[in-house]
């Protein structure tokens, strides 16, 4: 019994002295981190810390697992939670942690299977060491730098390895090919060089390689063949070279191969077409060639194949028609010969065909929707000839149809003109005729319509039986009759060309009420009388061509006022008197005004002047008297604020007939210009901007009375809101830190216990979502570049971290000189909002919607969709995406499987060719920012580096952080 008690009691004293080095290790933890969430509040000494939140134990003793990820839990770590005896999973993923993961983490524990560090700001070097029972290592999606290093190899029991998204370089180690446990292995989204080593075929657990989104050279080890549980290969976006190895015909196991988008060539292996698990099979934007087998048909379980872009030739296999499961294929950019498969959607599944671009002939087959699910249609630029099947008539599912470029024939059917969810149709550059002005449109979808180039007479149709048509080219036609003035219904219209065609009489004036024309074309028609003054009116009116036709008159002095008409074309029509003294006319090009008979205008027009017209010499003298008072009155102002400034920046309590004040001014000169009197007299219903929601605030223009500045105030009328006592020291903050070019500035504040007033700078311009549409391709670029470092600022820069809380066109003022203004939300009114106008809110990141929670990654969230609508023109306030349920899925969609012209903003796609590539990855970088996981969306700074390095470059790698395929 003696000798009992005394093992009982040393067991209970070990049981005690472990206990407590335990505690001691995780209270150590939670001192070295920031916990803004009090998720670890319960951390504490008073309660076992079994009971801790995110602490799992073994038999109610021990700590074996440690889940604190997506806390928001920031700063460095210490590497004591990795000393923990018993400790097999930790997982501090998705957070904001940062500085260098610990050395000594995989020295300190013998007992540890599972680390995800993931998705956090970690940098420095790959952590190294010798854990064997490790199973499991995640770093992915931080900033982790160096070379991944040799000893990586001594994680021999690791199952899962990844590496991606952070930006390591040099060679992937041969010593990987010591991990032969492994089954997931990623090293995506770095700057990894050099080629695949051939050992990796030693690793034959694998089961997922993804190696995409570096710089890796060479050819593609024949060895990988030899790895026949793999599952998934990536090797997209790199440089490989040479063939295709044969031996890929050995991993029968394959579901998903994607090799595209790197250097490779030679033709298809015959021994891959056997690989008959395929689902997904993607070789696009390589140099293969040579012709695709019939033996494809051993494919039946694939789904998509992709094959765009390469040299093939030869034809289109027959085989294909044959193939089951088939929904997508893309063929397009080839120099594929010959007829399309005659039976080719007969026995598919097909929703989507893309083979333009080829060298195609014959009649385009009956039986391509008998699927019932084809939506997407695009045969264009190739030589196909006859009518358009009546099959396609009836094909109710179609939404996108592209046949333009062919040699199409024969007359549109009265149930091709009734289809009802074609949004997009282009049919131009054919041989079609007849008198479409006399059948029944009813494609209540459409939104882009263009029958350019054809044999089309007759008058033109009064409707297209949509109200939601965007772009409508009618041009280069035999079209006569007059303009009809319902066109000036078409609301939504962006886009309108009817040149080249037989056209007379006015122009309606109709056509003024098309708010949203950027471009209007109605040169090369018979058109007469004036131009109507209303087109002056038009407000984001662009581009202006009435040449050569017979127009008269005087031209309107007020055309061109507007800012955003930039190019007029007037020629060859009958009009007289002066030129205007407005923008577009300024400095016109000769040959825009030639063949008439005008005056006036600057040497450029090549115009005589017109009698009378002196110039005063003296304007310039007035000018620079005016400029000289305004630099004295500047200095005096900076004299008085240095001696003053002190004092006015004070916080202040001023008493009125409305009580007493607490005011502070973060600005001398504002504190000077500004008294609570004139703030409280100026929030006045003439001078309201905006008024927010019922019970928080409302805005106005305020000017000073002392010096004419020129200010907008928020009155809060949120009693709650004001009194907190966390507000106000808040909101001083907020003013004293947020001092960027591209963010409103917070002046001042003022504060009774009856409302509070918000004093913020006054930005000369509009809101983005005003003047969005109108932007060139080179302005478009300003605008990103100054939201992403506006962003980066706030989530960086200052301490803490601010998060702007809607980033919307609506929120982003635009100044004269193309600079963005990023206008906050203000720290405790942007978690006040009720929960209408969060769900109500186009922009909001759909975990916010769900929690209310407003975060950094919400703010990425939103400001992907900003780049969506600068890359599109589209909003997702934009009521219909065809089959797709938000701007997000069609914009994904839009990237993979349409050519870049056809998604791109109309207003910009003239310029295209020359940027192809920065469209493609800002849309890649817009794409990452509005995934559905916020753990996998780039954060600003990376943000803020990719969008800098596709604007400096022409051919611009993307260097995003992908999330784990884990």
């Amino acid at each position: 019994m003696a000798n009992n008690s005394i093992l009982f009691m040393f067991l209970f004293l070990s049981f005690c002295t472990c206990h407590g080095a335990e505690l001691e290790l995780l209270l150590s933890f939670k001192s070295t981190v920031n916990d803004p969430y009090n998720f670890l509040s319960n951390w504490d000494s008073s309660v076992t810390f079994c009971k801790w939140n995110g602490i799992s134990c073994q038999n109610s003793t021990h700590v074996n697992a440690i889940e604190l990820s997506a806390k928001n839990i920031s700063g460095k770590i210490s590497s004591s939670i990795f000393h923990l005896p018993h400790v097999e999973s930790i997982n501090l993923s998705s957070n904001q942690l940062s500085g260098e993961i610990p050395s000594d983490i995989f020295s300190s524990s013998n007992s540890l299977r599972f680390l995800n560090l993931s998705n956090n700001n970690f940098t420095g070097p790959v952590p190294i060491g010798s854990l064997s029972r490790l199973e499991i290592l995640d770093l992915s999606n931080n900033m982790l730098s160096g070379k991944i290093p040799e000893e990586i190899g001594s994680f021999s029991g690791l199952k899962v390895l990844d590496l991606g998204g952070n930006v390591l370089v040099g060679e992937i180690p041969l010593s990987i090919s010591n991990i032969t446990s492994l089954q997931i292995f990623t090293l995506a989204s770095n700057q990894l060089i050099g080629s695949i080593p051939r050992e990796i075929g030693q690793l034959r657990n694998l089961k997922w390689i993804y190696l995409g989104y570096n710089n890796l050279s060479g050819e593609i080890p024949k060895e990988i063949g030899d790895l026949t549980s793999l599952n998934h290969l990536d090797l997209v976006y790199n440089n490989l070279t040479g063939q295709i190895p044969p031996s890929f015909g050995n991993l029968s196991n394959l579901r998903y191969l994607f090799l595209y988008q790197n250097k490779l060539t030679g033709s298809i292996p015959k021994s891959i077409l056997g690989l008959k698990s395929l689902v997904s099979f993607d070789l696009s934007d390589n140099y293969l060639s040579g012709e695709i087998p019939e033996e494809v048909i051993q494919l039946q379980n694939l789904e998509i194949l992709h094959l765009f872009s390469n040299n093939f030739t030869g034809k289109i296999p027959s085989s294909l028609a044959s193939m089951p499961k088939l929904q997508v294929l893309q063929l397009w950019s080839n120099q594929f010969s010959g007829e399309i498969p005659s039976n080719l959607g007969k026995q598919n599944n097909l929703t989507v065909i893309d083979l333009s671009t080829n060298f195609l002939t014959g009649k385009i087959p009956e039986t391509l929707c008998d699927s019932g699910s084809l939506f997407k249609l695009i045969l264009f630029s190739n030589s196909l000839e006859g009518k358009i099947p009546n099959s396609l008539s009836t094909c109710k599912s179609l939404r996108r149809v592209r046949l333009q470029n062919n040699r199409l024939s024969g007359e549109l059917s009265s149930e091709f003109t009734r289809l009802p969810l074609v949004y997009f149709l282009d049919i131009s550059g054919n041989d079609l005729s007849g008198r479409i002005g006399e059948q029944k449109w009813e494609m209540t979808s459409l939104q882009m319509l263009n029958l350019a180039g054809n044999n089309f007479s007759g008058k033109l149709p009064d409707s297209f039986g949509s109200d939601q048509l965007e772009n409508l080219d009618l041009s280069e036609n035999r079209f006569s009759g007059t303009i009809p003035r319902s066109f000036g219904r078409l609301s939504e219209l962006m886009q309108l060309k009817i040149s080249r065609n037989k056209l007379f009489g006015d122009i309606p004036e109709e056509l003024s009420s098309c708010k949203k024309l950027v471009s209007l074309d109605l040169s090369n028609n018979q058109l007469s009388g004036h131009i109507p003054a209303s087109l002056s009116e038009m407000p984001v009116l662009g581009q202006l061509d009435l040449s050569e036709n017979q127009l008269s008159g005087k031209i309107p002095q007020t055309l061109g006022r507007v800012a955003s008409l930039v190019q007029v074309n007037i020629s060859h029509n009958h009009f007289h008197g002066s030129l205007p003294s407005t923008g577009a006319f300024l400095a016109i090009n000769a040959t825009a005004v030639a063949g008439n008979d005008l005056c006036g205008g600057d040497s450029t027009s090549g115009l005589p002047p017109c009698k009378g017209n002196k110039k005063n010499q003296t304007w310039w003298l007035v000018v620079a008297c005016f400029l000289a008072v305004l630099i004295m009155l500047a200095l005096a102002a900076f004299a008085i604020t240095v001696i003053r400034g002190k004092k006015i920046l004070e916080l202040k309590r001023v008493e009125n007939e409305d009580g007493i004040w607490e005011v502070q001014f973060f600005n001398s000169k504002v504190g000077k210009s500004l008294t609570i009197d004139e703030i409280i007299s100026s929030t006045t219903e003439e001078n309201l901007t905006s008024r927010g929601k019922k019970g928080v605030s409302s805005s106005y223009k305020v000017r000073s009375l002392a010096n004419d500045m020129q200010f907008v105030v928020k009155k809060i009328i949120d009693v709650n809101t004001i009194t907190t006592s966390s507000f106000w020291p808040d909101v001083s903050q907020f003013g004293k830190l947020i001092m960027h070019p591209n963010i409103v500035r917070l002046h001042g504040v003022c504060r009774s216990e009856k409302a509070a007033y918000l004093v913020y700078e006054y930005i000369e311009g509009k809101e983005l979502s005003e003047v969005l549409r109108n932007l060139s391709w080179e302005r478009r670029r300003k605008v990103a570049i100054g939201i992403a470092k506006a962003l980066r600022f706030l989530h960086f820069h200052c301490s803490p971290s601010v998060v702007a809380g809607d980033v919307s066109p609506g929120k982003v003022i635009v100044d004269g000189k193309d600079e963005p203004h990023l206008r906050l939300s203000v720290p405790g009114l942007a978690y006040c909002t009720d929960s209408k106008s969060i769900n109500s809110s186009a922009y909001v990141a759909p975990e916010t919607k769900e929690s209310k929670d407003i975060t950094e990654k919400g703010d990425i969230y939103g400001f992907g969709l900003i780049l969506i609508d600068l890359l599109t023109g589209k909003s997702p306030a934009d009521a219909d995406f065809g089959v797709h349920e938000s701007i997000v899925e069609w914009a994904r969609y839009c990237y993979s499987d349409c050519h870049l012209d056809t998604w791109v903003d109309p207003f910009i796609r003239g310029h295209v060719s020359s940027i192809q590539n920065e469209i493609v990855e800002i849309m890649n970088l817009a794409l990452h920012c509005t995934a559905g996981d916020p753990t996998a969306r780039p954060c600003a700074s990376d943000v803020t580096k990719t969008l800098e390095s596709c604007f400096r470059i022409s051919s611009c790698v993307s260097g995003l952080k992908f999330s784990s395929p884990v």
